[in-house]
């Protein structure tokens, strides 16, 4: 994109730009006035930005003293979580997972982590951090804490999408379950059931990084994450991991649903040849001896005797009634 963009555009790619100093009610700030803003002992500057363009960020990272290199990694699209520290700010890059009709949605958010100061880069992103940042100005007493506590606390509100999303998609995979184990499955069932273990997977690889990530901000010592804010990332770090387990876990349940459905429909198979089977043999009875009897042969058993035939057909009845009986014994009917 060009950098002779329209302001108006570049406006409303900045979602917020607050300082918040002691004492103070949050004051707003035009992208112009930040660098007047950055005192890290008085005040915390808070800037959301959602799909900017790269001469926004540019102008951003100009006033808020990024080098060259860390504007770049800001401007590129991530697909996988990552963290790069530079000596101005600390790039935490996070997946987010939204999900919608059973697809999930991917986008990033990355946090910008500095003394004094927090930016958030949003990029496919739906859900916004309103309702965190209203909380937050709710109680002063966690934004003195600084911006490497926000972001914790953003890290956190992502897992809870996280939740959110796994939880969508166990509603679903549940209906796939009945579906699969009532009525077994047909070919489009198979490649939706791809489909979904397919999303899964893409899920797992999005947001397992963040689980090595976060241990790394709470245990490494970072040159802008404070000690006593450490255990938040890594309470973050759990939350991630049991999502992900339980992404694994569904999973595993689609694979399992699929594997009870095909030894389900492998045994109603078995059942339908046994019974196919015994009825072959009961009716081979009267097919042989109807067999025999209609070869048309001058001398033949009992064609003489009046009885003959009635006890024929008695015999062949006495058979099929034997063998309907040992086939119902043995459960094949």
């Amino acid at each position: 994109m060009s950098t002779d963009e329209p302001s108006g555009s570049q406006a409303n790619s900045v979602v917020a730009s607050v300082v918040y100093r002691k004492g103070h009610p949050p004051l707003d700030v035009s992208v112009e006035q930040i660098k007047s803003y950055i005192d890290p002992q008085k005040n915390l500057l808070w800037i959301g930005l959602k799909d900017p363009s790269p001469a926004l960020v540019q102008e951003i990272g100009v006033e808020l003293g990024f080098s060259h290199k860390a504007i770049e990694e800001i401007n590129e699209v991530h697909r996988r979580p990552k963290i790069i520290e530079y000596a101005e700010l600390t790039q935490v890059v996070a997946v987010t997972v939204e999900v919608e009709h059973m697809k999930p949605a991917f986008g990033e958010t990355q946090l910008l982590i500095g003394r004094g100061f927090l930016l958030t880069v949003r990029r496919g992103a739906m859900a916004s951090h309103r309702d965190l940042r209203t909380h937050l100005e709710s109680s002063p007493e966690f934004l003195d804490r600084g911006s490497d506590y926000i972001a914790s606390a953003l890290l956190d509100l992502l897992v809870d999408r996280y939740v959110t999303a796994a939880s969508r998609l166990e509603s679903g995979i549940e209906v796939v379950e009945q579906k699969f184990l009532l009525r077994g499955f047909h070919d489009n069932d198979v490649r939706r059931l791809y489909r979904q273990r397919r999303d899964l997977l893409r899920i797992h690889v999005a947001i397992s990084p963040l689980v090595e990530i976060c241990r790394r901000l709470a245990r490494v010592e970072t040159r802008h994450i404070d000690e006593n804010c450490r255990g938040y990332f890594g309470e973050v770090a759990d939350r991630v991991q049991r999502v992900d387990e339980l992404i694994n876990s569904l999973r595993e349940a689609l694979a399992f649903a699929f594997e009870a459905s095909l030894m389900i429909g492998q045994s109603q198979q078995t059942d339908i040849t046994k019974k196919l089977a015994a009825w072959a043999a009961i009716l081979a009875v009267p097919t042989a001896i109807a067999g025999i009897y209609g070869m048309n042969f001058k001398d033949m058993p009992e064609l003489s005797w009046p009885y003959g035939y009635p006890l024929v057909l008695a015999v062949t009845a006495a058979l099929c009634g034997f063998l309907y009986w040992k086939f119902k014994k043995t459960r094949w009917l």
